[in-house]
């Protein structure tokens, strides 16, 4: 299938091109520092992998700046010698250190700010929010960790940002992941500030870049400004509830993700933009004492106790396979906007997951998350390859097939009269049953907004849905979400919580839509696997 997408682009990048990066797209975090790199990029070749996020970049400044750039542009050199098509991405963090006030500025970022150049250093009390009760700033004896938030209003923060970004694009990097910018912008008032630095980060790109171009996206739904987008894409992380119904620590994913729409900077407008969602870390084990606390309150602590990817590297093989393959369906179905950046490399910090190693068979504990197949060359992997290589073979028919509407905010059928018979349309068709709480539901809850229907034209509504576990559930739709009418394959109605329909799912991971035609009242179910 790979044979058939388009990566080529130069100075602009099109929608297409685009998507095509997406759906290839993996979390390889601190792939620069990986102690299996040649295995990596085996696995990067033969899983077809076309963007690297987070592949460099750093939090706290724990080495030293000038090798940590060594060592970045080494590895975009191996991956591009390998593939010069590879997007590899890195990342200018929320968060800045005392240790910054080692690195000389360079006199090409004074002068890009129309600034004379000094020998001087960056200091990191002028780029920090004056307002230490904000809680963004966290004062440590480590110059390595003592900081904080930078605050993009201030000029010498705006400095430390444009080095950076420039630093990596001459390692040969195409694309910034820009952190959580709702966070140091709180003083630069409609983000304008903000949008003159990326435009002056892209104007270097397209004289210094491999291909004239820098990508970036944050942590973020959009920022549009007078119809011009921020972001060439944006990215976030999942988000779950827990499902109670199932032994052991299940989860399910909740249907959320609006990207904001309008002129991208790359010239092409659309409704609502691509974006990434993925497996996010921030700080691995965050309850210390999981085995003290009851089931039901640990499953509301972040995820069963952990960041996501700590969870997700904290269960069995077989188990990461099925949630990895949920996890892609659920992406496929909730957005066809959306890309889910598959988990290649991530750290897991204290939640250190105890393997037999691929070398020598002995027991030992493993701190990152690798994709790698288990091997003498990459001991410690967690052996999802194959299941991905198969995902990302399946393409997009689901999405083709029973993707719901791209604009998941809107539900339709405001002012919509039935053309017959003049009745107008309910704007609220709300799916209920015992499978909710599979969706991330409360169960048997008429009135949820989490399995609430879209119209998509012609007296029909439309909710398509993943369910990870086989079994047999009952369901009914309930117009405007009460229970005053009801209604199942049969088109009669039916008041109250009385008798409901049966769907069976024969496989894990099966995908569900849900059709109901008013003035007929028809409810038909239909099933993908």
């Amino acid at each position: 299938m790979e044979e058939t997408m388009n990566f080529t682009f130069d100075g602009n990048i099109s929608r297409e091109v685009l998507e095509n990066y997406l759906s290839r797209s993996v979390t390889a975090a601190g792939l620069y520092e990986s102690k299996t790199l040649e295995d990596d990029l085996r696995a990067i070749r033969e899983m077809g992998v076309k963007f690297l996020g987070r592949a460099s970049g750093i939090w706290y400044m724990t080495m030293d700046d000038e090798e940590h750039f060594w060592l970045s542009k080494e590895l975009a050199d191996k991956v591009h010698a390998q593939d010069p098509e590879v997007i590899l991405q890195s990342c200018v963090f929320e968060w800045i250190t005392r240790r910054m006030e080692t690195v000389e500025i360079p006199d090409y970022v004074f002068e890009a700010f129309g600034m004379e150049p000094e020998p001087r250093c960056f200091r990191l009390d002028d780029a920090l929010f004056t307002d230490e009760s904000s809680g963004y700033t966290s004062r440590r004896d480590d110059p390595a960790k003592d900081g904080g938030i930078p605050d993009l209003s201030r000029q010498e923060a705006r400095l430390w940002f444009y080095y950076r970004a420039t630093r990596y694009i001459d390692c040969g990097y195409e694309a910034l992941h820009m952190g959580q910018v709702h966070l140091y912008t709180a003083n630069d008032k409609g983000m304008a500030k903000t949008a003159e630095l990326f435009g002056m980060i892209r104007a270097y790109a397209r004289i210094h870049g491999r291909r004239h171009k820098i990508l970036l996206d944050a942590h973020t739904h959009g920022v549009n400004i007078r119809g011009k987008l921020l972001f060439d894409y944006h990215a976030m992380p999942f988000t779950r509830m827990p499902l109670l119904e199932v032994p052991g620590e299940e989860l399910v994913l909740v249907r959320e993700g609006y990207s904001e729409g309008g002129e991208n900077p790359n010239g092409w407008s659309a409704k609502t933009m691509p974006y990434l969602m993925e497996y996010d870390n921030w700080g691995g084990l965050v309850v210390d004492d999981r085995e003290n606390i009851p089931r039901e309150e640990l499953a509301w602590r972040d995820w069963w106790g952990y960041d996501q990817i700590a969870w997700f590297a904290n269960q069995p093989e077989a188990s990461r396979n099925h949630f990895l393959e949920y996890t892609y369906k659920w992406t496929e179905i909730n957005n066809p906007n959306a890309y889910f950046e598959l988990p290649f490399r991530r750290m897991i910090h204290n939640a250190e997951v105890s393997m037999k190693r691929g070398d020598n068979g002995e027991t030992d504990a493993q701190d990152f998350y690798q994709i790698n197949t288990k091997s003498a060359e990459c001991p410690m992997g967690f052996a999802q390859e194959e299941t991905a290589k198969r995902l990302w073979a399946a393409g997009h028919m689901l999405r083709e097939k029973a993707a719901n509407p791209e604009m998941l905010i809107r539900y339709g059928a405001e002012e919509v009269y039935d053309e017959e018979t003049g009745m107008k349309l309910p704007e609220k068709i709300v799916v209920y049953g015992s499978f909710q709480s599979h969706v991330g539901a409360v169960k048997n809850d008429s009135n949820s907004e989490l399995t609430r229907m879209y119209y998509i034209g012609d007296n029909t509504y439309t909710l398509s849905v993943v369910i990870p576990f086989a079994g047999t559930y009952d369901y009914s739709v309930a117009t405007y979400g009460t229970l005053s009418a009801t209604y199942q394959a049969d088109g009669y109605p039916r008041s109250g919580s009385s008798n409901k329909a049966y769907f069976t799912t024969q496989k894990d991971n099966t995908v569900v839509r849900f059709r109901y035609q008013f003035i007929s009242n028809k409810v038909t179910v239909e099933m993908f696997e």
